[in-house]
């Protein structure tokens, strides 16, 4: 078969992961951040994911790939519940850190597990300097010395301090396309979450802008475990540890990325890999 060159990735041990089961923590003896187990999910009687059972291992990064429809963004916003904004239901379970999601208030769970869309949607009427600071207001922070200090921190570790420190008054819709994928990304990591779902966070970027943001993944994984939605195979590799394949609404195979794309345990996996469909 054709396999997906992984040269820039760094070296992993190959493990054997069974389908139907979870995937291995990050560290040996290392609960998962969050384990889903047996999750169907439903937008009214459709049914957008059967059974799926899998782990989110601490600080690293789990690409979540598969052909459009099979149910890889409702299972990312099944993990902070934003499915339910589109009035989605989900039976199974999902615990973030051994507990329930269900039982965590929803504000709250999606501080502890924040979300960087698709497009960059900055607050359109907010400066730069404001997008960031939000959800620290929001949540009581008004000090203006800390506001600041959280706000450049952020900014850095989004690789967009340099950029923009000269601009903070200006409009969050003033940068480019990708500097505004990084400024939503520093104002998800404002609140300081634990989680960090992306998805197709590159999608609507230049190649330029790709890879600031896959270096930029790389950097993250060191303080905080992300889960990415990809429709980009070699963007996959490239940053992650760990890789889902979906297919109409299931997960077929997950295991260590260099598995995944070398030798595939399930014919759909290495024929959609491989460009047979999607």
């Amino acid at each position: 078969m054709r396999s997906i060159d992984l040269a820039t990735t760094s070296e992993r041990k190959v493990m054997d992961v069974p389908s139907d089961q979870p995937s291995p923590a990050a560290k040996a003896g290392e609960p998962a951040k969050m384990v889903a187990r047996n999750v169907d999910a439903f937008f009214g009687k459709t049914q957008a994911l059967k059974k799926v059972s899998l782990e989110v291992a601490t600080n690293r990064v789990l690409a979540i790939i598969g052909p459009s429809g099979c149910g890889k963004s409702t299972f990312l916003r099944c993990l902070n519940r934003m499915h339910e904004v589109a009035s989605g239901t989900m039976k199974g379970t999902i615990t973030l850190d051994g507990q329930n999601i269900l039982q965590i208030d929803e504000v709250n769970l999606r501080r502890r597990v924040g979300m960087v869309f698709q497009k960059p949607n900055p607050f359109p009427t907010m400066s730069i300097f404001d997008n960031v600071a939000a959800g620290l207001r929001f949540n009581g922070h008004h000090n203006r010395k800390h506001l600041a200090e959280v706000v450049e921190r952020c900014l850095r570790q989004a690789a967009l301090w340099d950029e923009v420190k000269d601009s903070l008054n200006k409009s969050g819709m003033s940068i480019s396309g990708g500097q505004q994928q990084r400024l939503c990304i520093a104002r998800t990591l404002a609140v300081s979450p634990e989680v960090v779902l992306m998805d197709e966070p590159a999608s609507a970027l230049d190649p330029l802008s790709t890879a600031k943001i896959e270096e930029l993944i790389y950097e993250l994984k060191q303080n905080y475990t992300i889960a990415i939605v990809t429709h980009n195979m070699q963007q996959a590799a490239r940053v992650s540890d760990m890789t889902a394949f979906f297919y109409l609404g299931e997960l077929i195979e997950i295991g260590e990325t260099k598995r995944i794309f070398t030798t595939p345990e399930k014919r759909q996996t290495e024929d959609y890999i491989t460009g047979r469909f999607g």
